[in-house]
């Protein structure tokens, strides 16, 4: 780890006193880049995703363009269930698309736990390749989807506003659905522990749906799943655990052994600070809408919120993925607010 010349963002994980807190941003490889556009436009993206060269080179973009203090592995959460027997397409102006949704205990029961090395190993050639072109400068970054979050693309099919056919699959067919989601969190674990081995410094679990579950039923159908894969993961590697839209349950996760929670723009630092006790490190929570706002502007929010969080035990991030539309200055502007920032 000690060899990394820039460790600020694992030291704040690690809850260490800094001059200023680590910046990195949400879907930072990728749509808004026009380097980035130059790739997509003659490769698919599953492609992108399955060929080491290109996701190990999408990867390094924004860290030439702006260096930030941490690169994020460019995948895509739903190469999960790919591994696992589900087939998932990206249709151009829909997003995820899965022909064919699991809707019953049959369904479920076609679905494997992979050998992670056999289905996954192109995005372990990808760590090694992206290590090495980082050559030890920023740490890295590996990811997944919490199996919550999956479980909701393979049983809508498709992306949604509620997820409806989700919940109700998991509301009438509980015994199902939690045999999907230990088989989800079986193959998660496995493959973020292969991605560990691989060379990335830390792992972000992306619970992009949890918002949609009720308090209740967010601990039934998600927490418990997550909490699986941070006892797994916690003691190999630091954990980022990200929840969109569930303050609700920062408490309990602030207890989970995760090294940092994600926070959303909807949840304000004061509270996020309370709701977690005050003493685990937090990320977040700019509103990427906001990226649209004047540079001048960006910058002084960006000051703003990092007086509000403080500047230890803190990692600047937005609230969610960076849009495709915003200009390349504003997310400048944004990298350079936080390099700038003095107390």
């Amino acid at each position: 780890m000690s060899t990394l010349k820039n460790d600020l963002f694992l030291r704040a994980l690690k809850g260490e006193t800094v001059d200023r807190p680590p910046v990195w941003m949400m879907r930072q490889a990728g749509r808004y880049l026009p380097e980035f556009m130059e790739i997509k436009a003659k490769y698919d993206f599953f492609t992108r995703c399955q060929t080491p060269e290109l996701a190990s080179e999408i990867t390094v973009q924004p860290i030439r363009r702006y260096g930030m203090d941490a690169a994020i592995l460019f995948s895509d959460i739903l190469v999960i269930p790919q591994a696992m027997n589900i087939e998932v397409e990206m249709k151009p102006n829909v997003g995820p698309w899965l022909p064919n949704p699991i809707r019953s205990a049959k369904d479920v029961d076609q679905v494997i736990v992979p050998d992670i090395q056999e289905t996954l190993g192109y995005v372990m050639d990808a760590i090694k390749m992206t290590k090495e072109k980082l050559n030890d400068e920023i740490p890295l970054i590996g990811f997944a989807g919490s199996p919550w979050t999956i479980l909701c693309y393979c049983v809508q099919g498709q992306g949604s506003k509620n997820f409806d056919k989700a919940k109700e699959f998991c509301f009438t067919q509980p015994l199902a659905a939690h045999t999907l989601l230990q088989k989800i969190t079986d193959t998660t674990i496995a493959y973020l522990k292969e991605k560990v081995k691989a060379g990335v410094n830390a792992v972000q679990v992306f619970d992009s749906w949890g918002g949609m579950l009720s308090p209740e039923d967010y601990q039934t159908f998600s927490w418990q799943y997550i909490q699986q894969i941070i006892d797994a993961l916690k003691e190999e590697s630091p954990v980022i655990a990200f929840g969109k839209g569930c303050w609700f349950a920062l408490d309990t996760m602030a207890k989970s052994g995760a090294s940092a929670l994600g926070v959303d723009w909807t949840c304000s630092a004061r509270n996020a600070r309370y709701l977690t006790g005050g003493n685990i490190t937090l990320q977040g929570n700019f509103d990427p809408t906001r990226l649209f706002s004047p540079p001048s502007e960006i910058k002084q929010m960006v000051h703003e919120m990092i007086r509000s969080f403080g500047k230890d035990k803190y990692i600047v991030n937005l609230g969610h993925g960076i849009l495709p539309n915003i200009p390349l200055e504003n997310a400048g502007a944004f990298i350079e607010a936080v390099k700038e920032y003095k107390e």
